[in-house]
């Protein structure tokens, strides 16, 4: 199967600043359903196996599109290292969501996708953005969390908390690329400002979406109760645990094999099963 692959496009957001995308879909006359997948905290759309991920959901018949946070520290011009730290430090909620509605909206009038059927996909803190944005976008009709948070008020807790407010910043040790990654205090601002929208367990009761809930069950990061959380809150969901898996499903960064994890290839799997039966492709 013919697949086209267009790397690294730069969308434009008035409200944060230019960032890039991909784009994988295969050689077909009809439109496709389009899954737009959502990185997580300390991640990028081509971290790890997400490229050969990527080409796994278009060769099984979607329109399938990853992407940078304008603020996740990558650059256009650099979009594999954590290239930009004083952008990373001054990410927040509000500016990733922005940049998700961008995605949308650029690729859902994609010649080739259907936009009936727009589907996305979030990872760890991802899955809290995606989970928002279902709620808030009629357009979105299928959901799929990859071990996702259920909450993201996740910030520095009693005198961390404290001490972060009087420094206006505290850093986070990137084990993998060594670097001190700044947190600025205008993120938890941004949060309390706008709470309620921000409020990933509301917004689970709420979306009206099909929603499938992934995640493994020996998580280091995102503990699979949160996967068990959110499926209390929308029973309709389905929930979908891999016994042993961690918070990447097997990938790290660089992944340099040919073929998915075993664990990440049964993410795939599972979500592929789940949206032709949603969706009746």
């Amino acid at each position: 199967m013919q697949i086209t692959n267009e790397k690294n496009s730069i969308l434009s957001n008035p409200e944060t600043r230019d960032f890039l995308a991909d784009a994988y879909y295969p050689e077909t006359n009809g439109k496709l359903p389009l899954i737009i997948f959502v990185h997580g905290y300390k991640g990028y759309k081509d971290w790890g196996a997400w490229n050969i991920m990527a080409e796994k959901f278009a060769e099984a018949g979607f329109f399938f599109v990853k992407f940078n946070f304008s603020h996740n520290g990558t650059t256009v011009d650099n979009p594999h290292d954590f290239a930009d730290l004083e952008a990373f430090g001054n990410n927040n909620y509000s500016k990733e969501l922005s940049d998700l509605g961008i995605v949308i909206d650029h690729f859902i009038q994609h010649e080739k996708v259907d936009d009936q059927k727009l589907i996305l996909m979030g990872h760890s803190r991802g899955g809290g953005i995606s989970i928002i944005k279902t709620f808030e976008d009629e357009r979105v009709n299928g959901l799929i969390t990859v071990a996702s948070v259920d909450t993201l008020d996740r910030f520095p807790k009693n005198d961390a908390f404290k001490k972060w407010e009087e420094a206006g910043v505290f850093y986070v040790l990137n084990a993998r690329t060594k670097q001190e990654m700044p947190h600025y205090y205008q993120f938890y601002e941004d949060f309390k400002k706008d709470e309620m929208r921000f409020d990933v367990e509301r917004a689970t009761e709420m979306a009206k979406a099909h929603m499938l809930i992934i995640h493994g069950t020996s998580d280091e990061s995102v503990n699979v109760k949160n996967a068990e959380h959110l499926h209390i809150l929308n029973p309709n969901s389905e929930l979908f645990l891999i016994e042993g898996a961690n918070h990447t499903f097997g990938a790290k960064e660089p992944w340099e094999e040919n073929d998915l994890p075993k664990d990440l290839n049964k993410v795939v799997e599972k979500s592929v099963e789940f949206i032709k039966n949603k969706f009746v492709i």
